[in-house]
């Protein structure tokens, strides 16, 4: 293992690796249970999604570890399903899920010929570094959102200001988004306080393992306060053995492609996809310190580009949505993963919950919650990398940091960031400041895309 991972070379052992994987695992194994419940509404059945997901974090993962040696972990990725969802939902029978997962399949093949012909990796050296530690902290900041939502420790709503005509200006000026702390009394809330204080405390006694050994204590306390369902065990949608009778293997839809609204379809998923994949594996990189070494760094950003590739395509013909590297993949990190057996031990951990579902199952969501909030305090580390002096970076890596977790998306942060640096650098003129002619490309191919197709 030690030559194969290179585990001395990258200042990491067998036990720190595993220990690693366990920790990405639990952080994102959320996912088989979300993941199903999302797709289901579209006529999919719930236990062929978990067997596709389960199936897709395992196989793609375990490749990742193998053939990059990256402590990336993959699967069906968070808002990409969403979308999924969303474009059959409302096409009002028109689209059809197999047409979708057709989609989501045909902008796998379009990230497998933009990689092998390099245009993807050419991201990482047109982008500059100050954007790409935004996008770290940027993502640290959107990990806190998400387990702060999920746990209830965060509430949102929209609320009435005045009461004005429907339909007129200021009827949009008249409701604002307010963010709210969740209710002290409510137990969920008040168990991801406990996981922050548990993880927080091991963490400052320098315990190793401290995230993972934080969520499973927590999830102990979680039983204490009866915040954990006991009745996944016996539940048929979650059985101990796995049917692979139920997966919905290569179910295309060929004649669905000349759907009238399947061209944006694939080309929103090709969008979205590729900035999230650049916006996690550079963040996850640069916390592993994989990029230290720029021009190694670059290619193995570049090996797990081509193995993500390989996912998308591969998680549609298991009969699931876009699979991708989660941004969890960071809590494996900060506990100390460095090499790709960290990602063979999350494979392997999603292979076996084929066999112990309803065990995942029992693990409650502000446990995990609390693991990702303090994964983003991490993250923000990256922050003092940027030199918020030259207003040429700091603008546009102020924009990708704030529109990340503000719009919900890694997607709009990163356009954002790359339209306002390639602005604000021809603005200022030649100098340090060098516009790559990739950056051109993706600043017009951005507007455009914002322009026809709206926002997400």
């Amino acid at each position: 293992m030690d030559r194969f991972f290179k585990l001395k070379q990258n200042g990491t052992n067998v036990r720190t690796e595993i220990m690693a994987g366990i920790t990405t695992f639990m952080t994102m194994a959320y996912i088989l249970a979300v993941n199903p419940n999302i797709l289901s509404a579209t006529g999919m059945e719930w236990y062929s999604v978990f067997l596709a997901t389960a199936l897709a974090g395992g196989i793609f993962t375990i490749a990742m570890g193998l053939f990059v040696n990256f402590p990336v972990a993959l699967a069906p990725g968070m808002g990409l399903n969403a979308y999924f969802a969303t474009v059959i939902l409302s096409s009002n029978g028109a689209m059809t899920w197999q047409m979708a997962l057709t989609a989501v399949f045909l902008s796998g093949i379009i990230f497998i010929v933009l990689t092998i012909t390099k245009v993807r990796q050419l991201l990482l050296v047109a982008v500059p570094d100050s954007i790409k530690h935004a996008i770290t902290v940027g993502i640290g900041l959107f990990i806190t959102l998400i387990g702060a939502k999920n746990s209830g420790l965060l509430s949102v709503s929209v609320e009435t200001l005045n009461d004005v005509p429907k339909g007129t200006y200021t009827d949009l000026l008249s409701f604002e988004t307010v963010f709210h702390m969740g209710s002290m009394k409510d137990p969920n809330v008040q168990l991801v306080l406990i996981g922050l204080l548990l993880i927080s405390l091991l963490m400052v006694l320098k315990v190793r393992g401290a995230i993972l050994f934080g969520i499973l204590g927590t999830t102990i306390i979680g039983m204490l306060m009866g915040q954990v369902d006991f009745s996944t065990l016996n539940n048929p949608q979650t059985p101990w053995l796995p049917n692979f009778g139920y997966l919905e293997f290569f179910q295309f839809d060929s004649a669905g492609i000349l759907n009238v609204g399947i061209v944006s379809v694939i080309l929103t998923f090709t969008f979205v996809e590729m900035f999230d994949t650049f916006g996690t594996l550079v963040g996850t990189a640069n916390r592993a310190g994989i990029m230290k070494n720029p021009e190694e760094g670059r290619k193995r950003v570049g090996k797990a580009m081509l193995v993500d590739a390989f996912a998308v395509s591969g998680g549609a013909m298991l009969g699931t949505s876009t699979t991708t590297a989660f941004v969890e993949s960071s809590a494996g990190i900060a506990q100390g993963g460095r090499t790709g057996l960290t990602a063979v031990s999350t494979g392997i951990c999603f292979l076996l919950a084929l066999f112990l579902a309803p065990v995942v199952a029992l693990i409650p969501g502000s446990a995990t919650a609390a693991a990702l909030i303090i994964v983003g305090l991490l993250m923000m580390q990256s922050v003092k990398e940027i030199d918020f002096q030259d207003l040429v970076v700091a603008i546009p890596a102020f924009f990708t940091i704030v529109f990340m977790p503000f719009t919900n998306s890694i997607a709009n942060g990163i356009s954002l960031g790359i339209v306002a640096y390639v602005v604000l650098a021809l603005v200022a003129g030649k100098g340090k400041h060098k516009i790559h002619w990739l950056m051109w490309t993706l600043a017009i191919l951005i507007i455009l895309r914002y322009a026809l197709m709206g926002g997400e």
